[in-house]
């Protein structure tokens, strides 16, 4: 994405963009030497260990390894993309964007500007027909019979849309609003057949719904009368500002919360959020106006590895927790599930027990599959042939999509000792729906060698970044020396590759710039960043830098020997072949103790 942004525009931004005024703008930081230091925004710790170097413009925090340079943070804690961050900063600058400049772009940036501020008016008017017209008095008894605070009603905007059929559009024209352009935003709807336009919402109390930077998008209105024959809730349709499937209602509140906790709560209703969140539970959110999505998912994966789910305690509330169930093992992400014991859902839990009681609830929520098979056991007659199949058979399915071994074992053990059966049996009888990726390679099952981008790098591979890093003093050795594929960790390999080829080039943009050109990447990021963080002097830098290179010629050597040797274990072997394997093996073991050759090839033949 970095290709929509000119590097001279970048680095216009990065330098209006001093990185401490930045992050000292969201974290309070202590001046600790020649750096800055806060508690880490992105991990729970009690001790100070993320560090800001305002000479290099990077972060980096020595407990949980995020670093990267000014860009990077707004994204990080902002949660944006990369280009969304750029623009972020560039308005904060007041730096024009080339793209934004495009015809088609700048239309569509408008419209988009024109709708927030929509959006925003009008949730201001309703807020003041809440609080003050004679109208609203409805909404407001509501709201206290619920036990809404005054505090809630003002953190969470929440407004009331008078009853009439044409406000809005009346409203609207007063501001120099078309209706054309209103029904664009979702709030009028026009009259089939016709030129006239009436309101969406009317009569209802008006929830706000914001996207993750706070901005309001979306109404979602909730009626008054629960003996009226009308939709419960209307929420805006989908428009140029609002994807339904991609939005969380309370997200924009929630987030350093959820980041805080280490995992994300989910309910069913702006209410029951509310209350939550009013009562201490933060950590939380509520799809908006549609079923669970992927993109749902997707969106939480980003924050945390975990989700508890805490819908309401009736047959549906269950169903609903069930079905969610796809989407988030797809993305990765661990499930418990909170049971709010009848007839309460969240919001009347609290109001009888309060926060406490609510909050050790989400501390003891169980395991998804622990919920499911007490369920099931609950639903069906465990007693009778049809209900023990029934068990078994959901069980089975449910275990299967996480494509686990270990789960798969633990939960047939599980759901054999509810029924009182065999545990043999019943893993014979979990295998049949079938075939999970397996847990860990068994003996017989060796797993290829091949270069990871998840584990940590080696020592070695460590240390040649830091070296490469830190000076252009030692980059020519490195290159007129190493083969790359003699990295086993595809980001360092990928780091080393950029530095060596810059190196070749003439150019080193410096810190914060090389940290840019991998702003898709923040593992990569992070890496750099520790290597850059890390201020004391390399000792003996020479003989480190020889030692490290041999080490990972040697270790690039014993690689392929094994490889040979696993080839040279096959008893059908030709004669042929295995002598010329076999004189192969014996030129990487001479190899190994010779010095060190200019660009020296290990590429297999």
């Amino acid at each position: 994405m970095a290709g929509l942004i000119a590097p001279t525009t970048l680095e216009q931004i990065r330098a209006a963009s001093d990185i401490v005024e930045i992050v000292g703008a969201s974290l309070p930081l202590k001046k600790a030497g020649g750096n800055f230091v806060a508690l880490c925004p992105f991990h729970r710790e009690k001790t100070p260990s993320f560090s800001v170097n305002p000479h290099k413009q990077i972060f980096y925090c020595f407990g949980c390894h995020k670093g990267g340079d000014v860009f990077s943070f707004v994204r990080e804690y902002e949660n944006l993309s990369f280009v969304e961050a750029v623009k972020r900063l560039a308005d904060r600058a007041g730096i024009p964007l080339e793209f934004d400049n495009e015809p088609g772009q700048q239309q569509a940036r408008h419209l988009k500007d024109t709708l927030w501020q929509i959006h925003e008016q009008l949730a201001a008017r309703w807020q003041s027909a809440l609080a003050t017209d004679a109208a609203g008095q409805a909404a407001r008894d509501y709201l206290a019979r619920r036990g809404v605070s005054a505090e809630a009603v003002r953190l969470f905007r929440l407004g009331f849309a008078p009853e009439q059929w044409d406000d809005t559009v009346n409203w609207g024209r007063s501001k120099g609003y078309e209706p054309a352009l209103l029904e664009q935003a979702g709030l009028v709807i026009r009259k089939e057949g016709s030129d006239r336009y009436y309101d969406r919402f009317r009569g209802r109390l008006m929830f706000p719904i914001c996207d993750e930077q706070g901005r309001i998008i979306a109404f979602s209105g909730r009626v008054l009368n629960p003996d009226e024959k009308t939709a419960k809730y209307v929420n805006s349709p989908e428009t140029p500002i609002f994807t339904k499937g991609k939005v969380f209602y309370g997200l924009d509140k929630s987030k350093r919360a959820i980041l805080e906790e280490g995992f994300a709560v989910i309910c069913e209703g702006q209410l029951d959020l509310i209350a939550c969140y009013m009562s201490g539970t933060k950590n939380m959110v509520a799809p908006q106006g549609t079923a669970f999505t992927a993109d749902h998912a997707r969106i939480l994966k980003r924050y945390v590895n975990e989700v508890v789910l805490c819908f309401d305690s009736d047959n549906a509330g269950q169903n609903a927790a069930v079905r969610v169930l796809d989407s988030l093992l797809a993305a990765d992400l661990a499930v418990r599930v909170a049971v709010v014991p009848a007839p309460h859902d969240p919001d009347s839990f609290i109001k009888e027990r309060g926060g406490e009681a609510f909050r050790e609830l989400v501390r003891r929520a169980e395991g998804f599959f622990d919920f499911h098979l007490k369920r099931l056991c609950a639903v069906h007659d465990a007693s009778t042939d049809l209900g023990r199949k029934t068990i078994v058979s959901e069980m089975r399915e449910a275990v299967l999509k996480t494509r686990d071994r270990v789960l798969l074992d633990t939960y047939a053990q599980k759901t054999a000792q509810r029924l009182g059966v065999a545990a043999d049996a019943m893993r014979a009888e979990f295998r049949k729906g079938g075939k999970p990726v397996r847990a860990q390679a068994g003996p017989e099952e060796e797993l290829p060698e091949s270069p990871s981008p998840e584990a940590a790098p080696s020592p070695h591979e460590t240390q040649l970044l830091r070296i490469l890093l830190a000076s252009d003093e030692h980059v020519g050795a490195v290159a007129g020396t190493l083969d790359p594929e003699w990295l086993t960790h595809l980001r360092v390999r990928r780091i080393v590759e950029q530095r060596l080829r810059l190196h070749a080039a003439g150019q080193w943009p410096g810190p914060a710039a090389f940290l840019t050109l991998f702003e898709d990447d923040l593992e990569s990021q992070a890496l750099i960043g520790r290597c850059f963080a890390e201020d004391r002097p390399i000792p003996n830098p020479e003989k480190q830098l020889m030692d490290i290179l041999i080490g990972l010629r040697n270790q690039a050597l014993t690689r392929q020997s094994n490889d040979l040797l696993r080839q040279l274990g096959n008893p059908e072997l030709d004669m042929a072949l295995r002598i010329e394997l076999t004189r192969r093996k014996e030129e990487l073991r001479v190899l190994k103790s010779q010095p060190l050759q200019p660009r020296l090839s290990l590429r297999s033949e």
